[in-house]
């Protein structure tokens, strides 16, 4: 059996999970894991993600990586403890025996690391995207998730296909590359870092 992460993402429906495991399937493989690929589960809310992990967690065998990847939805004061950032943020308690390592966050969301890749922005929305509108790429992980959300939704508005969560989001997901990311996101760094050592 591979190794497992639960994934924030998809709502609840059908159609919107397999989008959601695509995309981050797409972006997984670009980081160098064809060949070791996790199974991916989506699981819809945040709260649903930990749940599932949890059981997850109490029932894996041996060495098996169980993971969770959600967003941070606030700044995290030291990325490499995710489980106290939850615990501060969420009330949730660590689980007996898990790790920090267990834990991929998206610092402070998903669309965070949309807006950090503005090559792959300019391809997937073309000359009507004003890029001017999107935050400047400095200390991208300490802005807030909404402004971040709200200046794609602007920046995207006179486009066709304007960026809206769900079908829309997981296909820029899916061609963003791991290169741009880890230029401006600490977070993302630690993504492949944990993903290098855990597959």
């Amino acid at each position: 059996m591979s190794a497992k992460i639960y994934i924030e993402g998809g709502g609840d429906s059908k159609e919107l999970h397999i989008r959601c495991r695509e995309g981050f399937r797409r972006l997984i493989e670009k980081c160098g894991h064809e060949k070791q690929m996790p199974k991916l589960i989506a699981c819809g809310s945040r709260v649903a993600a930990f749940d599932d992990f949890k059981t997850a967690h109490k029932n894996k065998s041996g060495n098996k990586y169980v993971a969770i990847l959600i967003d941070s939805e606030d700044p995290v004061t030291d990325i490499e403890k995710p489980w106290k950032h939850l615990n501060t943020r969420d009330g949730w308690t660590k689980p007996s025996e898990a790790d920090d390592e267990q834990v991929l966050l998206m610092t402070t969301c998903m669309e965070t690391w949309i807006a950090s890749d503005r090559t792959a922005l300019k391809k997937h929305y073309g000359a009507k995207l004003t890029e001017n509108t999107l935050p400047p790429l400095v200390n991208m992980e300490a802005r807030q998730r909404l402004d971040i959300q709200n200046a794609l939704v602007k920046a995207t508005s006179s486009c066709k296909n304007a960026y809206e969560k769900g079908k829309r989001s997981f296909e820029i997901l899916s061609e963003l590359s791991p290169t741009e990311l880890r230029q401006h996101l600490p977070s993302f760094k630690r993504f492949e870092r944990v993903l290098k050592h855990k597959l």
